[in-house]
């Protein structure tokens, strides 16, 4: 190519780079000023929703209206704010290749042909021509810029929870609602424990909590973030954790043992009714609201609540529903003095807890990180850094072998760490080269090592659970993953609404299929003895052949899920957000066992023990079994 052609060539691609950058610019400002004239995620229709929700505060239906229009809003925020950062990139990439190509015209032209001879005042008229040609496209192309980074952190001044309010009394001790209550099985340390009925309330457990604790040194730990994944291993001792055949014989974190959604209990009820009391052994209310599930160890079962006010824990009596202790996560150095904006349906207290039978682990939405031995003596306390998240922290903890193991992926960037379950010293973190997430981890046993399995935007990957090393990692995820993995017969399968699924051999990192058709935005992965279930979150739940991914069946059922599928005692239980129970067969065709209403509100996924149920509604706990 000679200089001529190069000039031709470098002068229509310059031409076109400034119409491009010329149109986006202009784009993007039209776009600022339209989002400062109309806030996305403001609504006067959802103003009068909530307005009128103050003299029907009891409307469920106006209040599940109230939940889709939050939602749509905030689907429309985040899609006008994919369409800003998308358009700033557009607009640099515009600029890039202009400035390439003046720099190639400009010098092709100087080989070409001799400077005309012109009047110093012409040479003078040009100059200041280009100037402001220069300074005038600058100017727009700064302007759009900052616009677009403007209009991307509107989010942070929303906050869904102060547009419906919670309407919270203290609950008592004796706010326990009994209906054909089971004889309990009590063991001798927990008749020592308790005292006679109708001497102690749960505020007074409180003050002796809270008295009787002593005040460990609280550590904060700095969130830095690397570009580049890196392990720091820190010598800290730690003890061996329960086994596995103990875990089995409990329910110790979200979905069960290992987080994996396969349950070992038997004689599991399919019939009950909220309404009437059929099958409901007790119920009893919690005294602050939580998204959190269940979880058991021996007669114990615990939750967690929490609000602008306060985070608390909450321990009970498995058999008959008596609050037995109330821990609150309260004078933690390097806590916020005022809690982070969270939205409405995930709140301060999303992440499930869990035990290692010993003591009982919960986080917060604060990055509040706290441990009680399972009679409520506060153990230790830290701050995590306050989690820099638009809806609110909510991966659940799991233990494994005296490590507390936390999946930490905000917007400052991605990690996951292992603490000390007896001291909260950190074991290890790992940073990842991952964006924010709301899943929550899985542990899996590959060629007899265990993995914490995670996923996030754009990677699923595994770790090693002793060092935190990054033994894999696959890019294949987007958007804003929510839904945990499924793993089985050493398949991992990722998936996430407005993404796709994905079926991972963990030993080769080779994807076996992909597809996306049914997509969960909130319900984990269910993956178990060659299939797979997905439920969506717009009520159609899916079966799948783990091998190749053929789609077996589908459940178009319409009502909302964010909960998880469980399997227990040969079948498959789903949860909706109505608080209707749905049971299937575990087969690879569609053969539903019933549904059962709880009367109430629901969302978490239950936990299981032998012949009982524990599902937590909108304001209590139930406990189900013949």
């Amino acid at each position: 190519m000679n200089n001529q052609d190069k000039l031709k060539l470098s002068q229509n691609i310059a031409i076109i780079a400034g119409i491009f950058c010329s149109a986006v610019a202009l784009l993007l400002l039209l776009n600022f000023w339209q989002m400062t004239k109309t806030d996305p995620i403001e609504s006067k229709a959802l103003e009068a929703l909530v307005e009128r929700l103050k003299d029907d505060a009891n409307n469920e239906e106006l209040k599940e209206e109230i939940r889709n229009f939050d939602l749509l809003a905030r689907k429309a925020y985040f899609n006008s704010q994919w369409q800003v950062e998308t358009g700033a990139y557009m607009l640099l990439f515009g600029a890039i290749v202009l400035a390439f190509a003046l720099r190639i015209y400009y010098g092709a032209k100087s080989k070409i042909e001799e400077p005309e001879k012109v009047l110093e005042n012409e040479i003078a008229s040009r100059i200041i021509a280009q100037k402001g040609i220069i300074i005038v496209g600058a100017a727009v192309m700064v302007l759009a810029l900052l616009a677009s980074f403007l209009s991307v952190n509107q989010l942070k001044s929303y906050d869904a929870a102060a547009l419906v309010a919670e309407n919270e009394s203290p609950a008592d001790e004796d706010a326990v609602e009994v209906i054909n209550v089971a004889p309990a099985q009590t063991s001798a340390n927990q008749v020592s424990e308790e005292a006679p009925a109708g001497e102690n309330t749960a505020s007074e457990n409180v003050a002796k909590n809270t008295s009787t604790e002593t005040q460990p040194e609280e550590i904060i730990a700095e969130e830095a973030v690397s570009e580049t994944p890196v392990t720091q291993p820190k010598a800290t001792a730690t003890t061996s954790g329960p086994s596995l055949a103990e875990l089995q014989n409990n329910h110790n974190s979200f979905r069960g043992p290992l987080a994996q959604g396969i349950i070992r209990h038997d004689n599991i009820p399919t019939e009950w009714d909220g309404a009437t009391g059929v099958n409901i052994v007790w119920k009893a209310e919690v005294p602050k609201h939580g998204f959190n599930s269940p979880i058991i160890w021996g007669d114990k079962m615990f939750v967690a609540g929490g609000n602008n006010a306060s985070r608390e824990v909450y321990c009970y009596n498995r058999n008959d529903g008596k609050l037995l202790w109330t821990g609150i996560a309260d004078n933690i150095s390097g806590s916020p003095a005022s809690p982070p904006r969270v939205t409405d349906d995930t709140g301060l207290a999303a992440p499930t807890l869990t035990t290692d039978g010993n003591a009982v682990f919960a986080i917060f939405g604060t990055g509040d990180v706290i441990a009680f031995d399972m009679n409520g003596k506060r153990l230790w306390a830290k701050n995590l850094g306050v989690p820099d998240n638009h809806y609110g922290h909510s991966s659940s903890l799991i233990t494994w072998d005296g490590k507390l193991l936390i999946q930490y992926d905000t917007n400052r960037g991605g990690k996951v760490m292992a603490l000390s379950n007896q001291t909260g010293e950190t074991v290890w973190e790992t940073q990842r080269n991952s964006k924010i997430s709301w899943a929550s981890p899985v542990l899996a046993e590959v060629d007899g090592k265990y993995q914490l399995l995670l996923t996030a935007d754009p990677i699923v990957a595994g770790y090693d659970v002793e060092t935190g090393e990054e033994l894999w990692s696959v890019e294949c995820m987007m958007g804003e993953v929510g839904p945990s993995v499924g793993y089985a017969d050493g398949i991992v399968v990722a998936a996430n609404e407005y993404a796709r699924m994905v079926a991972i051999d963990i030993r080769t990192q080779e994807t076996l299929w992909e597809d996306d058709f049914y997509l969960p935005e909130a319900s984990s992965i269910l993956a178990h003895d060659g299939l797979v279930f997905i439920a969506t979150s717009y009520g159609v739940f899916v079966c799948y052949d783990l091998k190749d991914g053929e789609l077996l069946w589908e459940d178009d059922f319409g009502s909302p899920v964010y909960s998880s599928p469980v399997f227990v005692d040969g079948k498959v239980y789903l949860m909706d957000n109505d608080g209707v129970m749905r049971i299937y067969e575990f087969s690879r065709e569609l053969k539903k066992v019933g549904e059962n209403e709880l009367g109430e509100m629901s969302g978490p996924t239950p936990a299981f023990a032998d012949g009982r149920i524990y599902i937590r509604g909108e304001k209590h706990v139930f406990c189900i079994g013949k």
